[in-house]
């Protein structure tokens, strides 16, 4: 089932199902988004498929028309966004199961001394990411991105502070999750996200990852609830002006990662700090492809376009520069 989160013509918040199609939504008549519906299947004792299905609800809206006006949201949120934690895993994929072979291989021949912390991490994880059901196995790289408030919805931008010293597209898959009362993390889904990054802070040195991270970052449009494919292809594009100045295809899934995605859930919510009732959790899963790697350096007005067709519509956001709002000094003492 694809599910989004839409404005109504009250701006008030519902819940969008899109049918097979994406032609259509059927708006749903009950819950105040995804967050309440969630919840409710939670109590009920059912999925979230199953709650949106059993949900009134007749009205029915033009996708494209919501997609054009700007009044599809990010699939989830959270009413208060310092419940709503942004994370990501790092050095999780291999591009598909040959070149996982190919890398495994290399790792081998290679001398342990010659490996830098980056590689080495690598290495665990096409060594010991994908460890048998029920069994913990290589920790990922893991990172903070920031509270519910970096999220930027389909078509809104991108904004990059003042001090960047680059803003690149990061075309990912996102998992959703609801921490529910007794404090069992749940799965609502997957979604598109492009988890943008400062990929020339990072690049100065690897310790600077922390602070390349902490940008916006843009999800959606749909949640998929359900089995998610092993195997997912998409595209990340550059627009600049309406033209496509970068494109390349992209792989996740699990057939194309060296970490099983049981795993890297594992390491977030093994830490009870990620469990608190009622919080939310987006987390992206790692890529492999870069505009940045090609050289390509994205300019404020360009468009970022990731599309992933098992997730539904594409994710559009363009890039803008704003006012860090910040300066040396601006602390006060009391």
């Amino acid at each position: 089932m694809r599910l989004i989160q839409l404005r109504d013509e009250a701006g008030n918040i519902r819940v969008g199902v899109v049918d097979a199609d994406g032609g259509q939504v059927r708006v749903l008549d009950g819950p105040s988004g995804t967050y309440a519906l969630a919840l409710a299947a939670i109590a009920a004792g059912c999925s979230l498929a199953e709650q949106a299905a059993a949900t009134p609800g007749e009205a029915r809206l033009d996708y494209a028309t919501l997609l054009q006006a700007g009044r599809v949201l990010v699939p989830l949120h959270h009413p208060d966004p310092a419940h709503c934690l942004v994370t990501g895993t790092g050095l999780t994929h291999l591009g598909s199961a040959a070149a996982r072979d190919a890398m495994h291989q290399k790792l081998q021949q290679a001398d342990e001394a010659t490996l830098t912390d980056s590689m080495r991490m690598f290495q665990w994880g096409v060594e010991g990411g994908m460890p048998d059901p029920g069994e913990p196995g290589a920790q990922p790289e893991w990172f903070y991105k920031g509270d519910g408030a970096i999220l930027a919805a389909p078509g809104e931008a991108l904004e990059s502070p003042d001090f960047a010293l680059d803003g690149g597209e990061e075309p990912e898959l996102v998992g959703l999750y609801l921490i529910g009362p007794d404090g069992t993390p749940h799965r609502l889904g997957f979604a598109i996200g492009n988890e943008f990054s400062d990929h020339v802070t990072e690049r100065q040195n690897y310790l600077y990852l922390a602070h390349s991270k902490l940008r916006a970052c843009a999800v959606g449009p749909e949640l998929r609830a359900g089995p998610l494919p092993a195997d997912l292809r998409g595209s990340s594009r550059l627009r600049r002006d309406g033209a496509v100045v970068w494109e390349k295809p992209f792989l996740t899934g699990e057939a194309n990662m060296c970490h099983s995605l049981e795993n890297l859930e594992y390491h977030h919510f093994k830490y009870a700090a990620h469990r608190r009732p009622g919080d939310v959790h987006l987390h992206f899963f790692g890529t492999a492809t870069l505009s940045f790697a090609d050289g390509v350096r994205a300019q404020p007005g360009d468009v970022f376009e990731i599309e992933l067709p098992e997730l539904g519509a594409p994710l559009r956001n363009p890039l803008r520069t704003v006012a860090a709002g910040f300066a040396p000094g601006g602390v006060r003492a009391l």
